[in-house]
């Protein structure tokens, strides 16, 4: 018995390759030593799955990946990404930090990136649309810091390719269907809306704000970061300086600051509609008979317009809550009077009569450079898209007039 024991022992030794060893348990390991003079070891069950390890381990040698990247996770490398990312504003910053640590960072990103796959991004992301009930928009800020966190690490040969090359795109395809696209308002629309927060009583407060927001095509922290001193009512003019951006932190709760907007054209004078002086005057009014003023101040700016009952800047959150309830009591009013083939509001948010104002200018055949300086896209191409979008439907109904008209 002693010689057959022996025996299997020799015939064993004799087939393990240098650096590799067998434990008493049964289980095998190799042992190298990399170029920087650091010793790594792999286990396996049997001879087979650590010859495979061995040969994955030399390719990664020969492809210059290190060895050390076995045990790096994608939390590990986000947290190189923080260190050495540049040239973002502070508020996207701030954001994608939110993002990451929100949705990746307490599952996903525990996973090491030697063995994530593209399929794996693929569930991830599928995961975050259909249990998570994010939006397309929302993934996408998510996808560009997990995207150029992975670049990174495909930079400095942790792994060879990104696995998240081109899963966003795909992405997008595949829930296009699924997803209304936002549209603005028709100018029917857009009436029944305003007209019914002036007949509210349960609602005239919210009118001087979405109102401003309608007659402007402000985007909401532009809108909610407005001061007195940013508007000539004598003239007529509205000076677009800054934005308010809020932020959610784990720590410090709430709170926001001013930013200059995202870029230079975003700086920029909107001519008053006197539709929209109005209603900051009504604004000013509302205050005074309610004894409210603005007590904020943020980052030295104060004065702000359109303020909550405590004195703080409005928050979009707030303010799209505001809608969800204003659609659904303006539409069950309508319902109520039980008229056939009624016109009733849509779902839509702040940013939605951002569009509706960019069309109502496009319908009235506004010059495309206009809308872009009041819009402050600083690439035509952002307002061509929604340019393109608007006078599609004008067409359609254009066209329809005109068949009246020849018949």
């Amino acid at each position: 018995m002693r010689d057959k024991v022996n025996e299997s022992k020799i015939n064993q030794n004799n087939i393990l390759r240098k650096g590799e060893s067998r434990h008493s348990k049964g289980t095998y390991q190799y042992r190298w030593t990399d170029e920087a003079g650091e010793r790594h070891s792999v286990y396996a069950q049997t001879l087979e799955e650590l010859r495979q390890k061995e040969a994955e381990i030399e390719q990664d040698e020969r492809d210059r990946i290190k060895a050390e990247a076995r045990n790096v996770t994608i939390n590990d490398m986000f947290k190189l990404w923080v260190q050495l990312k540049r040239g973002l504003k502070d508020n996207t910053f701030q954001n994608y930090l939110y993002m990451y640590n929100q949705f990746v960072a307490p599952r996903f990103g525990q996973k090491r990136i030697s063995t994530l796959m593209k399929s794996d991004v693929k569930r991830f992301y599928n995961t975050l649309v259909d249990e998570r009930w994010l939006s397309i928009s929302t993934i996408d800020n998510i996808h560009t810091v997990l995207h150029q966190v992975l670049d990174m690490a495909v930079d400095d040969m942790y792994i060879r390719r990104n696995p998240s090359d081109n899963v966003m795109k795909e992405l997008k395809q595949s829930v296009s269907s699924r997803n209304e696209k936002r549209r603005a308002l028709t100018k029917q629309e857009q009436d029944l809306f305003l007209n019914y927060l002036r007949q509210s009583e349960k609602y005239r407060h919210w009118y001087p704000v979405f109102a401003v927001m309608v007659g402007t095509g402000l985007r909401v922290g532009e809108a909610v970061g407005l001061r007195w001193c940013d508007i000539d009512l004598e003239n007529g003019m509205i000076d677009v300086n800054h934005t308010l951006i809020y932020y959610r932190h784990a720590v410090n709760g709430c709170y926001c600051n001013v930013h200059t907007p995202k870029t230079v054209n975003g700086i920029r004078q909107v001519p008053m509609l006197d539709f929209v002086k109005s209603a900051f005057e009504e604004e000013r009014r509302n205050q005074e008979l309610a004894g409210v003023r603005c007590e904020a101040i943020v980052d030295g700016y104060s004065d702000f317009i359109f303020v909550n009952r405590f004195g703080q800047p409005q928050h979009q959150g707030t303010l799209n809550k505001a809608l969800r309830r204003i659609i659904r009591d303006c539409n069950d009013e309508i319902m109520l009077k039980g008229k056939k083939n009624a016109l009733m509001l849509p779902h839509f948010s702040c940013h939605s009569l951002r569009h509706t104002f960019t069309t109502r200018l496009c319908e009235a055949g506004v010059n495309i450079k206009v809308i872009q300086d009041a819009l402050g896209h600083a690439d035509v191409s952002t307002t061509l898209n929604i340019y393109a979008d608007a006078t599609r439907d004008l067409k359609v109904s254009e066209f329809k007039n005109f068949e009246r008209y020849g018949t």
